[in-house]
């Protein structure tokens, strides 16, 4: 099934809520008997709300995490597929490799289960999830992996962990200030790039110490050496060689940026709060439509 994709609206005055956005949990009651009555099945909304995005490397596909599912847009889609007909909010989300996936958020309210997921792993382009570790206990609104580490920053708890063994275990580090995003150094896992509300800041030693930079704050992605990128809350795209300049402004891909991904060789995607995904092939000097949604 494709669906018509729409991202939440929100102003430029909440760009802090990209940290700690809350999910209302509607609880609805059925009343009959158990041996007559067989409740309707719920609409489908859609998918609302992007949180993030990534490309599976087995296939091309984009894939883009909402408040309602994982959806899928394949190479040529003008239109989201739903992956399955689970419904859960992922908001955390990467790409680990060919169909390996790695999410958390909050269930499926049709799923048994405690409001947050901790992290939960999928071998199969998102179509089956498995709880790794820190259920009922962690909402991770980003991950980041980088030589076999795991990075999360625990929105519920405004802590940054790392894993070393795939999720098993974990250990907390320091953050000067709420994560609105991370990025790894891709030639020094040791090398993160954090953004916070008031602008960048760097450590060079896995998290264990920070500096604040003097950098244009906003969503981030380094998919390559040389190739650091920003897109601000007015959707300006930034890119530079290092964490410390110099930055130079590559184009705009629109208004405000509700999720950041890039892949290498200047192909970058940008979810846009007031609707549209949009994607650049040139580093962010022009930009081209994948999906024309709605605003919701």
């Amino acid at each position: 099934m494709k669906q018509t994709l729409r991202v939440a609206s929100v102003s430029v005055s909440s760009w802090a809520r990209l940290v700690g956005s809350l999910v209302a949990v509607a609880l609805v009651a059925g009343c009959g008997s158990a041996e007559s009555f067989e409740p309707p099945a719920p609409e489908d909304p859609g998918p609302i709300h992007v949180h993030a995005l990534g490309v599976d490397p087995a296939d091309g596909a984009l894939f883009v995490a909402t408040h309602t599912g994982l959806w899928r847009l394949g190479e040529g889609d003008t239109e989201a597929s739903r992956v399955t007909d689970r419904r859960q909010d992922t908001m955390g989300f990467t790409v680990v490799g060919p169909g390996h996936f790695l999410g958390s958020g909050h269930p499926d309210l049709r799923d048994e289960l405690p409001p947050h997921l901790g992290l939960i792993e999928s071998r199969d382009a998102g179509r089956t999830w498995n709880s790794i570790s820190l259920l009922g206990e962690a909402d991770f609104h980003v991950l980041r992996t980088a030589a076999g580490r795991i990075f999360g920053f625990d929105a519920t708890n405004a802590r940054l962990l790392v894993s070393e063994n795939g999720g098993a275990s974990w250990e907390q580090r320091p953050v000067p200030a709420p994560l609105l995003d991370l990025v790894v150094d891709p030639e020094n896992p040791n090398r993160l790039l954090g953004a916070v509300g008031r602008g960048l800041v760097v450590s060079e030693n896995g998290g264990a110490t920070w500096s604040a930079l003097d950098s244009p704050p906003g969503l981030l992605a380094w998919p390559a050496a040389g190739d650091l990128y920003v897109v601000d809350v007015a959707g300006r795209v930034f890119v530079s060689p290092e964490p410390a300049g110099p930055w130079s402004e590559a184009g705009a891909a629109g208004c405000e940026p509700a999720a950041f991904h890039a892949t290498g060789a200047g192909a970058l995607y940008v979810a846009l709060h007031d609707g549209p995904i949009v994607r650049s092939v040139d580093g962010g000097a022009s930009w081209s439509v994948l999906v024309a949604t709605e605003a919701s």
